[in-house]
């Protein structure tokens, strides 16, 4: 299909704008870049209220704020503890602020959004162990925060994706909470070395680059043996059983295109119950620009209704 005619709009105008590439870019500039993104969300819904807290982790404690629907009643509510995109170097909880509003509020849930240690300061598996930290710590606080434990989803975009993905193991296979459902948007799942045909099509020009993602994976990693560790590398793993119903969200110009449809597709062979979307002619991180184009918001929308139906079953 040909590029969607309001991702062309929004490519062509950074061309215009001369933006560079951001794996060019020291990583503090790039950090400063995508916070330009926010107002590409459109005008941020009014929640309920939204609530800033410290978590305690295994590095000092973790950022996070919550954000409580604005009609959900009194809870207890079902939640959804999300971490941001970004490639583990960039982004924050400020990026994701107008994503996680829309999803409480179509999704009837306490959002839990995660500012886990970033890269290029803490490497792997720092994220990793933030994501998981804060998912066991809403699970134990639940009754505090009105959440109700047996609804407790996980999800992410990207970067955020990959971590949710592993804490979806980690909570197997250390018996830790019991999670009902995991969002995944366009997901990291493997290392860039497997370089996929998605990779070599999608490699400039559409919004994410393969250079900037081994820019990104540069920066994560410490050791090059760690790409190969499941943890990291999703698509890796050698066991998917067992693992809470997904819906992932892929685009079709999109270097991670291959990989999150490659995991989906070892995730309904390993008996997990998956709804997997591509939207074609759109490009990386249209979740996150639904106010300059329309599919962004279709694909909220669908993360909502998914959400709400995971809840409900799980009810």
């Amino acid at each position: 299909m040909l590029l969607d005619p309001q991702a062309k709009a929004l490519l062509d105008q950074m061309v215009a704008a001369g933006t560079p590439p951001r794996h060019t870019l020291p990583v503090e500039e790039a950090r400063r870049l995508a916070l330009n993104v926010i107002p590409l969300a459109g005008e941020p819904e009014e929640v309920a209220y939204t609530e800033d807290r410290q978590i305690p982790g295994p590095g000092g404690d973790i950022p996070a704020r919550l954000y409580y629907p604005k009609h959900g009643g009194d809870g207890p509510y079902p939640a959804l503890v999300y971490f941001h995109g970004g490639g583990w170097v960039i982004g924050s909880i400020e990026t994701l602020d107008p994503v996680c509003r829309s999803l409480a509020n179509g999704a009837g849930c306490v959002v839990v959004s995660v500012g886990y240690r970033k890269a290029p300061e803490h490497k792997f598996p720092a994220a990793v162990e933030d994501a998981y930290a804060t998912t066991e710590w809403v699970a134990g606080n639940a009754a505090e925060l009105q959440i109700d434990p047996t609804r407790l989803a996980v999800g992410g975009d990207s970067a955020g994706g990959n971590l949710a993905t592993v804490v979806t193991m980690l909570a197997r296979d250390k018996a830790g909470p019991k999670l009902v459902f995991q969002l995944l948007v366009y997901p990291v799942t493997d290392h860039y070395s497997a370089n996929t045909a998605s990779y070599q099509e999608n490699a400039e020009g559409y919004y994410l680059s393969r250079g900037d993602m081994i820019w990104f994976w540069n920066h994560y990693l410490a050791d090059e043996a760690d790409a190969k560790n499941p943890m990291a590398s999703p698509l890796r793993a050698e066991n998917l059983s067992g693992l809470p119903p997904a819906l992932v969200i892929t685009t079709e110009y999109d270097p991670l295109r291959d990989e999150g449809e490659s995991y989906a597709a070892r995730l309904k062979q390993a008996g997990v119950a998956v709804q997997q979307t591509r939207y074609d002619g759109m490009i990386h991180n249209f979740f996150r620009l639904g106010g300059i184009i329309d599919a962004g918001k279709a694909a909220i929308n669908e993360a909502c209704t998914a959400l709400r139906a995971a809840f409900a079953k799980a009810g």
